[in-house]
Parts: structure tokens; C-alpha cells; sequence
């Protein structure tokens, strides 16, 4: 044990500070107890993983909803959540914090953050449909207005203006490398600072870990993945670099702690590299295009089932890891791109980032080309040419490869442009089904494409985008119970140490099951998070 002369006592230890973990302080300070908060990152960079993430929300029976003339309830939620996750009958834990999240997350999520002051686009979203609609059977995506960037920003004032005097202690870029542990309880921590190395010890008499998932790590995340699912070979990165796994681990080892569900991962299909990246292997998840072609690397469009996005992400995953080669390819037209392309993320969504309502509404009436220039600009993976054969041309010298046959790409194409050769209500293409079925809701024929050709006339040039499969969040974690505290290997509480957010796979270890309604990301962190409070104030109180 390293000893430390600096020491910093508190009622309560946060260990992390992404989302998870400002909720947590946050909530502790209103409750009336000092907080220590201890993050890796530095100032500037503060909220973690959700300062940058786009800031979509599964809720359940809002006021939103309802205006749009949407019925749902905590019932229908939670019978489609546990049949498109497929959580284990046995799995206590995940399928409490399941249940809890559909019944809870319109009160402590939507009116919560409504109180804050945060707003959400006048339009729900219908993701994760399921190929069989076995998914979301109605809209639930919330966006908020500003992104997530806008919430941790309001957050972090909230944090601060709250905080009376001595209250709360900020440690940045300090790094927890072992728990404390006395009578049976956990009650501190041991951080250094990574900018001078020296050492500090952190006394509470409730430790929260907020550290965020596995999946920054590759190495953890390819020891994780099942056997019975393909891997590539290269991955892009996604998560935050620096939830890495290793207090999950410590608390394994050292105090018997339950890491459950560790191979269940909600990665994405459709990225390719930042073109400046924040960290080594830093990648950009797309909203792929649903009027894009899905081609393998010889340039044939994947089948006999297409890939399109919006229904199962779970499953294109495996689809693209599955290819002989770790990259997949995007072929479209300029007209789709315009229309259909995004970049999920703050960053790259300056309209909503922003809340530059009127340039956001001229966008999706009238194109983003704006990014799609952008893109062609700044990344080396987003082709552009004006015929097929300089297309081909172009994908094969940025994989120094002859992978792709002119003649094979302009038959593909011509393959699937033939559907407009007959009368419209003749199409038998699974493809344009979906993109059908999907124009059926009024916010998604606003981005996406009337089905047409991708030769037709007027509607190039043609793009090529090289996507690459990328790890994003754990799905599993520690195994807690509905008061966000830790367990041991005998299912009981661990004294003094709590979990939230992605570091207890959203709730007990694995809320999510295999696979994510979308948007539960956010949410699960403010929940868990919360529960975690109540908790600690109810201990206090006893």
C-alpha cells in the first residue's frame, strides 16, 4: 500500500467524471454532502464520453410522445426491451434495473433534465425497429437540443452553483489505482496525479465508481468478445480511451466483486478513422445511409439479406465482422449523402450543437452538404468520382489493392438500379422495403431518401465511403443491485462501494441484455447514478 501525506476526506468519493459521475456528485451535494470527485481527464474535457456523444434518449410514455400521438407505456417498453435484448430468465439483477428503467425514466430522466432546463427536438425518433420488428414497436429516441454536450455543460454549472462552500473538491487528471478498506468497508480511495506523480489519499464513507466500461481497451475487449460471434481484425475505437477496465478488475481481485456480461458490447457497424483524431485509433460512427449500397471489399453488395441501418444494429455488427476483409464499403450519390449522411456525435452536428434552429431546418429540407464537403475534405476514406470506373479505381489505391473490379461494381449497381426499370409497386428489393417502411414516420422520410437509382441522372457524383466496424460501450459491468451498490461473489453488498453508469453495464451488471433499444446509454448512467444517491442519503439517515 502506498502511503500518501496528502489526505482529502469527504461523505462521498466519486470516481469518474463522465455523466454517471456528475449526476452522482451532483445529487450528493444537493442531498447535503460533501463530494470529492476524481477524473483522469483534464478540465477542459470534464463530462467524459457524453460531452461528444450526439445525446439520444429511449424514453418512455412523454409528454413528446404524446403530442406526436404515440401510445406507449412502461409495459410495451419493457416487453419489447426484454425480447430484443434477450435477457437470461436468470439474470435477476439486469431484468430489475430493466423493469426499473421503463417505469422510472420519464420521472427521473425526462422530467428531471425538463427541470434542468434541458430541451429536446419537437420529434421522436424510431430506431432499433428489430428485422422482424422485434424492437422498438413505436418511436422512443429523444434528442436533446444541444446535444449531449448541451446536458453536460448544464450539469457541470448546476454542480458548481449548487456546491456551498468547502463542499465539493474537483481532482483532474488524477488517476485511482486502488480502493481503501477498513472494518469490512470501503472507505476511500488512493489517486495519483498524472501530471506530477505525486499521491493522495481520498477517506469517504461512500465510494461511488463512475469509471466508465471496458471497451477504451482492445485488448479487453478482444479477451471479452464470445467465441461464437466473428471479430475482425482491426477495430476502430469509439469508447473513451481511458475506461480501460482496470478498477473492475481491482475490485474483482482485491474484493470479490462479480464482472458479469463483459463479451455483451454495443458496437457500430459503419466508421471510419477521425481525420483528427483525439486519441490512437480514434474513429467516427455514421448513421449509415439506408439508400447506401452495403458492399463486401471485392465491391458486391452484402446478401442475400442487405444490411441496412435502423433495425438491428447487433446484428449488422456481425454482419461486417463476419467479411473477409475488416472494412466494408458505402456506395452512393452525391443526392443520397446530401440527404441521409451523419456523423453521430456533437461534433460533428454544429446545427443542434449549436441550436441554430433555422440552418438546422434549410439542412434537412435541403441538404447537408456542408458536411458531406467537409468529409470529402478532411477524410481519405470518403471517395468521390464522377464515373463508376474512376470510383473503383480510387477505392482500390486507397487499399493499395485490386480488390475491386471495375466490371463488379458497375454490375452491382446496375443490379439494383434494374428495380427501376418495372413499375414502382413492383420493387422486390428487401432494401427498398425498408426504406419504405421507414419513410412511413414523418421524421425519418425527412432524412432519408425517396428510393431511386443510384445512377440516375442529376443525382452524382458518385461516393465510396470505406467503414470500419467500432467499439463503443460495455453493456456489461459489475454486478449491482437496485440500489446501485456492488456486490460480492455470495451476492452481497460490498460495505461503503457503489457503481454506477456503464461501469455496472447500465444497472445489475448487464441491463441491456445482448443488445440496446438505442438510447439507453445516457439515461442508464442519470438512473443508476441517482439510485445510487438515494442510497447513500438513505444510510446517512439511518
Amino acid at each position: 500500500m502506498v502511503e500518501s501525506s496528502h489526505i482529502i476526506s469527504s461523505d462521498v468519493l466519486v470516481i469518474g467524471g463522465g455523466l454517471a459521475g456528475i449526476v452522482t456528485a451532483l445529487e450528493s451535494v444537493r442531498a447535503g454532502l460533501s463530494v470529492t470527485l476524481v477524473d483522469r481527464d483534464t478540465p477542459e474535457r470534464f463530462g467524459g464520453l457524453a460531452r461528444w456523444a450526439f445525446g439520444g434518449m429511449l424514453l418512455v410514455d412523454t409528454p413528446l410522445q404524446q403530442k406526436m400521438k404515440i401510445t406507449d407505456s412502461p409495459e410495451i417498453a419493457l416487453k419489447d426491451w426484454l425480447r430484443f435484448g434477450e435477457l437470461n430468465t436468470e439474470d435477476r439483477l439486469p431484468l430489475q434495473w430493466a423493469r426499473h428503467y421503463v417505469e422510472h425514466c420519464r420521472a427521473e430522466v425526462y422530467d428531471w433534465l425538463t427541470k434542468e432546463g434541458i430541451k429536446f427536438l419537437p420529434a421522436v425518433n424510431w430506431v432499433e425497429r428489430g428485422r422482424f420488428g422485434e424492437g422498438n414497436r413505436v418511436p422512443r429516441y429523444h434528442v436533446i437540443w444541444g446535444t449531449a454536450r448541451e446536458l453536460v455543460k448544464t450539469l457541470i454549472t448546476a454542480l458548481h452553483q449548487d456546491s456551498s462552500h468547502d463542499q465539493l473538491t474537483l481532482l483532474h487528471q488524477h488517476r485511482v489505482t486502488e480502493l481503501d478498506r477498513q472494518a469490512g468497508q470501503v472507505s476511500g480511495a488512493l489517486a495519483i496525479n498524472e501530471a506530477s506523480g505525486e499521491s493522495v489519499r481520498l477517506r469517504a464513507r461512500a465510494v461511488v465508481m463512475a469509471t466508465g466500461g471496458i471497451n477504451g481497451s482492445h485488448q479487453e475487449c478482444r479477451k471479452n468478445w464470445p467465441d461464437d460471434r466473428p471479430q475482425p481484425s482491426e477495430m476502430l475505437n469509439g469508447a473513451h480511451p481511458f475506461a480501460d477496465g482496470q478498477m473492475h478488475h481491482w475490485v474483482a481481485d482485491k474484493l470479490d466483486g462479480q464482472i458479469t456480461h463483459a463479451g455483451e458490447m454495443w458496437n457500430y457497424a459503419a466508421s471510419f478513422p477521425h481525420p483528427y483524431p483525439h486519441f490512437p485509433g480514434h474513429g467516427l460512427s455514421t448513421i449509415p445511409c439506408k439508400s447506401a449500397l452495403w458492399l463486401n471489399h471485392q465491391g458486391d453488395r452484402i446478401g442475400p439479406e442487405p444490411l441496412v441501418t435502423g433495425y438491428d444494429t447487433h446484428w449488422l455488427c456481425q454482419r461486417v465482422a463476419e467479411q473477409d476483409k475488416p472494412w466494408t464499403w458505402h456506395l452512393l450519390n452525391w443526392r443520397i449523402a446530401a440527404k441521409e449522411f451523419a456523423i453521430s456525435g456533437a461534433e460533428h452536428n454544429q446545427r443542434i450543437r449549436d441550436k441554430q434552429f433555422p440552418q438546422f431546418i434549410k439542412e434537412l429540407l435541403f441538404g447537408n452538404h456542408r458536411l458531406v464537403q467537409q468529409m470529402q475534405r478532411e477524410s481519405r476514406d470518403f471517395l468521390v468520382a464522377d464515373t463508376l470506373e474512376e470510383l473503383a479505381a480510387k477505392m482500390n489505391r486507397l487499399t493499395c489493392s485490386n480488390d475491386i473490379n471495375p466490371k463488379t461494381l458497375q454490375a452491382t449497381a446496375d443490379a439494383f438500379d434494374a428495380n427501376f426499370t418495372r413499375d414502382t409497386k413492383l420493387f422486390n428489393d428487401h432494401q427498398i422495403r425498408l426504406i419504405q417502411h421507414a419513410r412511413q414516420w414523418k421524421p425519418d422520410r425527412l432524412r432519408t431518401c425517396k428510393p431511386a437509382p443510384i445512377q440516375q441522372k442529376g443525382a452524382g457524383p458518385f461516393i465510396a465511403i470505406r467503414m470500419q466496424l467500432i467499439t463503443r460501450k460495455s453493456l456489461g459491468g459489475l454486478l449491482t443491485d437496485l440500489h446501485s451498490r456492488v456486490l460480492d461473489a455470495d451476492g452481497k453488498p460490498i460495505d461503503g462501494l457503489y457503481c454506477v453508469g456503464e461501469a455496472a453495464g447500465f444497472g445489475g451488471g448487464g441491463a441491456n441484455g445482448k443488445r440496446s433499444l438505442e438510447g439507453t446509454f445516457l439515461p442508464g448512467c442519470i438512473l443508476t447514478a441517482k439510485t445510487a444517491v438515494q442510497s447513500i442519503t438513505g444510510r446517512e439517515n439511518t
